[in-house]
């Protein structure tokens, strides 16, 4: 029988390291060379027309269709100098990719001759088919009429000779069907209400946007040994395989060496991405052999999700052209560490301060500390909805595992800050603190000791830690789209934002001081959101028990975090801000779990095909040829010495023999619980049946396989191995 398995591996043993062609100019030369960005604009619009698309960008006003005329002819000019002949409607539907549907820019004429032509009416928008995305019931599959409108807040660019247009996704009658658009809504809720906050610390500040810089972590396989593991290209995980007696446990992968072959790869990424104006800075080996990251300078979020969306498209390409296939899958491989993506979190404002930076003075750290205990109060008032923000199958692997924070949400802070808060809890009033300071108070501001950058040590075991001058959310998964955690928090913070403000300009109509009401205010939310705080380790079942006796949630599973997207308390918030109505909410949640079941369905379906058809035909013919050696061995010897010598292989045939018949009952199990799921019309009790009744055969019947992969001859085994394709070669 053909063994995959071993020309698989022949091939990458002969594999040549591609050659990467860097440019022969500085990264800064040729860095966002491939973007419509502002100095392109600039260079090829009309003053006007470059005002009106700044105004769009920075202020939210309408662009006219005259000026849109000049933008579209404008980009196809600067398109088709690059040597474009596409243009495409870039967007993020709920499956979680990136969807694109190309037109020429060609338009025929009269007596067989065309023109190029792109006019503002396609740059603004365009109609396809969205009967096949998710819609979670808001559109019928005949009902197919779908629109994109244009994102001129994300420059457009150029990608394998075809000009990409940023740009949202809707339905026929309105409701979103993609990412983008509650993302943008949620930054413009933000900004309305933040900005008003700001003005009690400074008039001048007239826009404050959220910034996003995420870290991508990723495995590299080699592409055969991938191509020969059909678990692997069908659900992007193994199903089967026994730990490699070494692995990551000397932790000697972490921050080493990189590879040759992985280095150039890595350098051919960086190359594309800066072309595409996406910020590449960092790179370096992470814990799991094979398992690397890369991480980007911070960016104005809306950029950053659609850059971060880019990044995992550029490393399946570039990829390929090495010989390899990346794993975003948050646990391709069990037993090592999964992958996930840092979300690094703040608030930039238009006066240049990022408004989680401690200041240098006590004006500058009360901003910050109002600001910080709003984030805090508004985490703790909505730790459901932050758990489901991160939900998904693969996650659910993840989360919790000893390698990543846990389903229960908490927030780090460090210990210098705990003091400052736990001081002003002490407080009884301002005037009192005020009376007791009086030589450190200037400007009847309440003393707040000095905060330095980088005042808190790393805590790697939390889920929302701040960490200096902005909060790393750790718990996001490495294949997700970064617009649904940002667009949470976006929204959570905006409420929240929104009651401080009714508080305090509550508590001056009532005749106190700004700075008073302030205080006072921030003082009652510091008590009141102090049970999220959590600065020990969250890996620990001690964190587990104090958690729940604080009444914080652990939703270990998608199904059962997702329902806080649906909960009277969230409907309420997204609708009140125009981020996303009840309908669209319901869809979502309904989608989220469509993709849950199917995740998990496809990946039984796989594990019984390979067990059945791969695995168990692989024991018999092994445990056939055992069976062959005892008898010859029972011929040639006499009963003494068959006995003597006979003993572990007989064993070994009873354990095979064993195992057979563990895994063809566990897989009759598992197709017979996926057919009763299956009937099952309820979309949430169908999630649950696969979570309760599917999986729990996961651990079983890989248990089983994985010891047959112990006995079975190796040369007969036909997946590659975990010692295979977790060291690059």
């Amino acid at each position: 029988m053909a063994n995959f398995r071993f020309t698989a591996l022949e091939k990458t043993l002969d594999r040549p390291i591609p050659k990467v062609e860097h440019p022969k100019l500085k990264i800064a030369e040729y860095f966002g060379s491939m973007v419509f960005n502002q100095s392109v604009m600039r260079e090829y619009l009309t003053e006007e027309a470059f005002s009106v698309v700044m105004k769009a960008v920075e202020e939210g006003e309408r662009i006219e269709r005259k000026i849109t005329d000049q933008i579209a002819s404008a980009m196809k000019a600067w398109a088709m100098g690059k040597g474009v002949t596409h243009y495409t409607h870039w967007f993020h539907p709920l499956t979680g990719s990136t969807a694109e549907k190309h037109d020429a820019f060609i338009n025929p004429l009269d007596g067989g001759r065309a023109i190029e032509d792109f006019q503002g009416g396609s740059l603004i928008q365009q109609e396809p088919d969205a009967s096949s995305f998710p819609s979670g019931g808001i559109r019928s599959t005949f009902e197919a009429r779908g629109y994109t409108a244009w994102d001129p807040t994300s420059p457009a660019f150029i990608m394998e000779h075809t000009l990409c247009i940023p740009t949202i996704f809707v339905s026929y009658t309105g409701e979103s069907l993609d990412y983008k658009t509650p993302l943008l809504k949620s930054m413009k809720a933000l900004n309305d209400v933040a900005a008003d906050v700001c003005k009690y610390f400074d008039k001048n500040v007239n826009k404050v946007y959220p910034t996003l810089g995420w870290e991508q972590e990723y495995f590299l396989v080699d592409m055969a040994l991938f191509s020969a593991r059909p678990d692997l290209v069908l659900t992007g995980k193994t199903v089967f395989g026994h730990s490699s007696a070494k692995d990551q446990q000397l932790s000697d992968h972490y921050f080493g060496t990189i590879h040759s072959r992985a280095l150039a790869f890595m350098q051919e990424l960086e190359i594309e991405s800066h072309k595409l104006g996406v910020p590449l800075k960092t790179r370096h080996n992470e814990v799991a052999p094979s398992q690397f990251e890369c991480a980007p300078v911070y960016e104005e979020a809306n950029i950053a999700v659609d850059h971060n969306q880019l990044l995992m498209h550029l490393l399946d390409k570039v990829a390929r052209k090495h010989h390899f296939k990346v794993l975003l899958h948050e646990k391709p491989y069990a037993g090592v560490n999964g992958s996930g993506k840092h979300n690094n979190y703040s608030l930039a404002t238009d006066t240049g301060v990022n408004l989680l930076s401690p200041g240098k003075n006590t004006k500058d750290n009360f901003r910050f500390l109002t600001i910080l205990v709003n984030i805090l109060k508004a985490v703790h008032d909505n730790e459901e909805l932050v758990r489901a923000s991160i939900a998904s199958a693969g996650n659910d692997l993840r989360l919790g595992a000893n390698e990543a924070p846990p389903a229960i949400i908490s927030v780090f802070i460090g210990e210098q800050i705990t003091r400052t808060l736990d001081e002003i809890e002490k407080m009884p009033s301002r005037q009192a603190m005020n009376h007791n300071n009086s030589k450190n108070v200037s400007l009847d501001i309440p003393k707040i000791p000095e905060i330095l950058l980088d005042n808190t040590d790393r805590n790697r075991t939390s889920p929302f830690a701040f960490t200096g001058n902005k909060f790393e959310f750790r718990a996001v998964g490495s294949s997700a789209n970064t617009a649904k955690p940002m667009f949470v928090l976006n929204t959570i913070l905006t409420d929240q934002l929104y009651q401080f403000k009714q508080d305090v300009d509550q508590l001056i109509k009532e005749g106190n001081k700004k700075d008073d009401a302030i205080f006072n205010v921030m003082k009652r939310y510091i008590i009141e959101s102090k049970n999220i705080r959590f600065e020990g380790n969250s890996y620990s079942e001690e964190w587990e028990s104090e958690a729940a006796k604080r009444g914080l949630s652990n939703h270990r599973t998608a199904p059962e975090a997702l329902k806080a997207f649906i909960s009277k308390k969230s409907v309420e918030i997204f609708s009140k801000h125009n981020v996303l109505s009840e309908t669209e909410l319901m869809a979502r949640h309904e989608i989220k779990l469509e993709k849950y079941i199917k995740k998990i369905q496809i990946e039984a379906r796989v594990m019984g095909d390979l067990a059945i058809n791969h695995i168990l035909p692989t024991a018999i013919l092994y445990q056939n040829r055992l069976i062959e050696n005892a008898k010859g061995l029972k011929e040639v010897l006499d009963s003494k010495s068959y006995v003597k010598l006979s003993r572990n292989q007989l064993n070994t045939i009873k354990e095979i023999s064993d195992h057979i018949a563990s895994v063809k009952d566990d897989v009759l199990s598992i197709v017979a619980e996926r057919k009763k799921a299956n009937n099952i019309e309820d979309v949430y009790e169908k999630a649950m049946a696969y979570k309760n009744n599917v999986t729990v055969y996961f651990e079983i019947i890989r248990y089983h396989v994985d010891k047959l992969e112990l006995l079975i001859d190796d040369e007969l085994w036909p997946l590659p191995k975990y010692r295979e394709m977790l060291f690059i070669k």
